[in-house]
Parts: C-alpha cells; structure tokens; sequence
C-alpha cells in the first residue's frame, strides 16, 4: 500500500530541514555528473518518507531511472506527491530531470567499465583480488562523486585566505584529527603557521587566540561531531575565517562556517561512511595545499627546499643495504 505519511522534518543545530523549504544554497543545478553524490550526501539530511525515496533510487538508480513516477512512489512506500517533494529537495523542477540525470549517470558508469558491483558484501572466502576491486571501485566512485560535488570557487576562497593568513588552526576529532595532521604537516612544509587541534581544551584556548586575518578549518564527514563545532565556532566568534569540511551541506558545522568544502563518500558493507570519506577528504585537502603553494609560490619553494634539506640526512643512502 502508498503511504501517504507526511515527511517529518530533520533537526539541526541551525536549521530545520523541510521539504517545501530547503535551503535553496544546496538546491542549485545539478549537473548530470552529481546526481547520485547529491542524493547520497543530502539522505541523511532527510527523514521519513523522503529518506525512504533517497534510499530506494541509491538501492538501484537504473531502475529509478526506468520508473515512472507512480511506480517510484509504490516501490519506496510514499507517494507521487513525496516524490516531487524529493525531486525539488534534490534541486530538480520535476520527476523528468531527476530521471534523466539518473539515466544519465548510469548510463556513463557502465560506459567507463563499472563492472564491480559496490553494493555487494564481501564474503570471508572471496579472494583478495575480489577485495582489491571492492576497495578500488568504491574509492574511485568516491573521487568522482567529490569532484561532482566540490565548488571550485570554494577551494579559491579558501587558498586565498590561507595564503594570506598569519595563522591556520585545524580541528578535528578521531580519523577527521589524522587528516587534519596531515593537512598541518603540508602547510607547515611550505611555511605556512598552521597548527593541528584534537584535544577540545587545548583546540578551544588555541581558538580563542585567533582574530580577523587567521583562518580556522574544521573537518568532520557528518559536521556533527560537537567538540569540532565548538572550537570552529569560537574561531568564528573571534573574527577569523572559518572552512568546514564536510560531506553535508546542512550539518551544524557547515552552517556555521564562513566557506564549506563539500566531500562525498562511497558507504560500503565492509566499510563504515565516516571511514570511507577518508580518502576524498585527503584529495580535497591536497588541492587546497596546492593552491596555497601556487598562492606563495616564491615563499613556499624556498621553505619547502629548505625543510627537505633539513631531513634529507636522516634519509637512507642510495644502495645502501635494507
């Protein structure tokens, strides 16, 4: 039987998401190469009946393709009406453009040679060249996703104003700390004063140092993670500029935030999101570092040449026995 329940809107720090009003900053054109990333990144975002449309076209977007809009509501339990209300969530006019950049998207992967199933487990006795191939697959539809989803002119604004910066503090809890490490270890090869905080006490004082002209990034794939929220939020209060990366638009810690990075993330059996977002996270922080080296390019070649020097003596020397 079509339910017909009425979507129950999410709770946020910041916003209440409805389906008749979302934010209309998310609810931009999407370009065919982004439809499945959007739909993944925003399901969480959703509730209800909405959620349950979100989780039925990511089951099987080729069949979502194929179906008429009446067939879509049947098989995910709403109604055309929720399905409608899921298209403009998602940024479309109406049912047909979903359905074409679904069609779209789909009809691309199998071009490009999507012949590993993502979605299936893997079992205990599957060989480790079935593995190698799980891995791969998700990662690189990951990638992809990312790219789909990332705002070019974002990454500008943030480079900018890191590049200009007398000071980078970076937040982050558990795995999103590591990231945030290996970001402070890049800028800081190239002389940038970036510091990395994971420890709420210590990030919080450090926080309250900042001013206008320092920058503050907090990473988390969910934007929930409340410790990472409070210290980019008192950076905020402070004056400086604040960057979020996050694989949610609507998340606490990206209303907040002055310019957000958007990642996306490939969820699998084997692996959990929040540990999928890993290496998307690395690539958009690697572009960032890159552009804040191509900003500095004069500072960044010298300090970086004099960094690697400094280091090169504890390398092995060439030939020498492992």
């Amino acid at each position: 039987m079509v339910d017909h329940e009425v979507d129950t809107p999410a709770l946020h720090l910041h916003a209440v998401v409805d389906a008749d009003a979302v934010d209309r900053r998310a609810a931009v054109a999407v370009s065919p190469d982004g439809v499945l990333a959007r739909v993944r990144a925003g399901a969480g975002e959703l509730t209800g009946a909405l959620r349950r449309v979100a989780e039925h076209v990511l089951s099987d977007p080729e069949a979502a393709a194929r179906a008429t809009i009446v067939e879509l509501a049947e098989r995910s339990g709403t109604s055309p009406a929720t399905i409608t209300r899921f298209c403009r969530a998602m940024g479309f006019e109406g049912y047909a453009d979903l359905r074409l950049g679904i069609a779209s998207e789909t009809g691309r992967a199998r071009s490009a040679g999507w012949t590993v199933d993502i979605g299936r487990e893997i079992q205990p006795s599957d060989p480790l060249s079935r593995v190698l191939d799980q891995i791969m697959a998700a990662d690189t539809r990951a990638m992809h996703d990312t790219a789909a989803l990332l705002d070019l002119a974002e990454v500008e604004r943030a480079a900018v104003a890191i590049a200009g910066a007398s000071r980078v503090n970076i937040f982050g809890a558990s795995g999103s700390a590591l990231v945030g490490e290996e970001m402070q270890f890049s800028l800081h090869r190239i002389g940038v004063a970036a510091w990395a905080w994971s420890d709420v006490h210590e990030g919080l004082a450090s926080a309250a140092l900042l001013g206008a002209g320092d920058v503050a990034l907090g990473i988390s794939h969910t934007g929930q993670t409340r410790e990472t929220i409070e210290m980019l939020a008192e950076a905020g209060s402070r004056g400086a500029t604040t960057v979020a990366l996050t694989g949610f638009p609507r998340s606490p810690l990206a209303e907040l935030a002055d310019i957000v990075l958007l990642t996306a993330s490939q969820a699998t059996t084997f692996r959990p999101d929040a540990l999928s977002a890993r290496h998307p996270q690395l690539v958009v922080l690697d572009l960032l570092y890159i552009a804040v080296a191509q900003r500095t390019h004069d500072r960044a070649h010298a300090a970086f040449r004099r960094t690697a020097q400094a280091v090169d003596g504890h390398k092995a020397a060439k030939g020498a026995a492992s």
